[in-house]
């Protein structure tokens, strides 16, 4: 490839980026400020809720997908069971099933791949959008489009909520760790109420990897990201749960708090085989005691019928 075809590719990128993500995202953040109270946090919430919202059915296509392939799982187990030592004709058998029954497994990473561009778009205009130089104020002014005034008189905008500054990073907050725990927490059930049932030990291990990987990584990630962003992060997860609820049940959520509950009476019922074990042999000990006290007083009563014919015949004889 000649240089001038890459520098074109690149500049026709670039005008993609920020014309076609950047620059929307900016405008739609300014005027959300000037429409709720010129609260930043407000704006980026709302904004969240209108991108997780325009996905929703590309989430319901995602979660039912997810449902198709845990229905399978036994089928899939069978063709492993059929051929243990062919991996090819187990990608075989299972791509023709996969065929067969209309599900595409890559159907399943659509949110997630979506959401990404989205991400890192919003990771740009949020510098963008809080300047933090002059410079980068003239820059945002450039930005903004000429045809909604009220993104020009809000500028420059408020970033505090909360307590919290969005323009700084969460180790920059008062309260450096408390954003990443949320992130990595919501991101967690989020990836829990998502999973797939595992066909094999293997994927049962990496997909419990990934459970604690992902979360643990962009906990850690947030903290040298605007606060901003981690707002939207912990908004868009809170969303997906709420979705992925609806659509596919609570059963993770609802396992998750049932195990306070289940660690009471798992205590009892750690005594109470002592107990049950201890009536059973009471039991036995009495049956014994009873056994020996029925022949004790039998082996009596022969004795003394015996003793009764004895002194019948004697008195009979004394009186021949």
């Amino acid at each position: 490839m000649r240089s001038g075809d890459r520098s074109l590719i690149l500049e026709l990128w670039s005008l993609i980026w920020n014309q076609g993500l950047v620059g929307p995202m900016i405008n739609s953040l300014v005027f959300l400020y000037t429409a709720f109270f010129d609260n930043f946090g407000l704006s980026i919430i709302v904004f969240t809720i209108v991108a997780r919202g325009a996905m929703i059915p590309l989430t319901m296509k995602q979660s039912r997908q997810m449902k198709r392939m845990n229905a399978l799982q036994p089928k899939m187990k069978a063709i492993q069971a059929k051929y243990p030592d062919d991996k090819q004709r187990q990608s075989q058998e299972t791509m023709k099933l996969y065929r067969t029954e209309g599900v595409n497994p890559i159907g399943c990473l659509g949110p997630m791949v979506l959401q990404m561009p989205i991400f890192f778009g919003l990771f740009w205009a949020l510098r963008k959008t809080l300047p933090s130089t002059p410079e980068r104020l003239t820059d945002l002014s450039h930005t903004l489009y000429s045809w909604l005034p009220q993104v020009h008189q809000a500028v420059p905008l408020d970033s505090t909520f909360i307590g919290f500054d969005l323009a700084k990073t969460s180790a920059e907050n008062p309260i450096p760790f408390l954003l990443p725990i949320l992130v990595g927490g919501s991101m967690w059930v989020m990836q829990k109420m998502s999973s797939s049932v595992a066909s094999s030990p293997q994927q049962e291990s990496t997909q419990r990897m990934m459970l604690w990987m992902f979360p643990i990584m962009f906990g850690f990630f947030t903290l040298s990201f605007e606060a901003g962003l981690a707002l939207y992060w912990i908004v868009s997860n809170v969303i997906g749960i709420v979705v992925q609820g609806f659509i596919t049940g609570w059963g993770p959520i609802t396992s998750l708090a049932s195990l306070r509950r289940i660690s009471g009476p798992a205590e009892s019922q750690n005594q109470s085989p002592a107990t049950t074990q201890a009536a059973p042999v009471e039991e036995v000990v009495t049956d014994d005691n009873d056994r020996k006290d029925g022949e004790d007083a039998r082996r009596g009563n022969r004795a003394r019928s015996k003793r009764a014919r004895r002194r019948a015949l004697g008195s009979r004889n004394r009186r021949r």
